[in-house]
């Protein structure tokens, strides 16, 4: 049974920074695509960044946030940095992911980390 377990959301002011962890468990995700997600309040969840043969990471988020993994660990990371009130979402982590037409979709998802940042 696949479980993704994020960790290390929070509080933090702006100009702050964070890093967010996602553990996999139940099999081994080293050949495929892991990702973030977020989903602000009032709106529909959105792309932020994915790492398989290649990595994309959402244009409003370049140069701030960068995503990693460590396949040993089956862990994708998310380091936040220069965090604005407009980051302030639930992150969500995702495995097996696939572009299809103009997204991402993937198979296996966590349960979610509160971020929230204050201006």
């Amino acid at each position: 049974q696949v479980q993704l377990v994020e960790s290390g959301g929070g509080l933090v002011q702006a100009g702050g920074s964070l890093r967010l962890s996602c553990a996999a468990s139940g099999r081994s995700f080293s050949g495929e695509a892991m990702g973030w997600f977020r989903q602000p309040p009032g709106k529909d969840r959105e792309f932020v960044a994915v790492t398989g043969s290649r990595t994309y990471v959402a244009d409003s988020m370049k140069g701030r946030f960068t995503i990693s993994r460590d396949n040993a660990k089956n862990t994708v990371y998310l380091q936040m940095n220069s965090l604005k009130s407009e980051d302030t979402a639930v992150y969500y982590c995702a495995v097996n992911c696939a572009p299809r037409f103009d997204r991402f979709v993937c198979d296996y998802w966590g349960q979610g980390t509160q971020v929230t940042v204050s201006s």
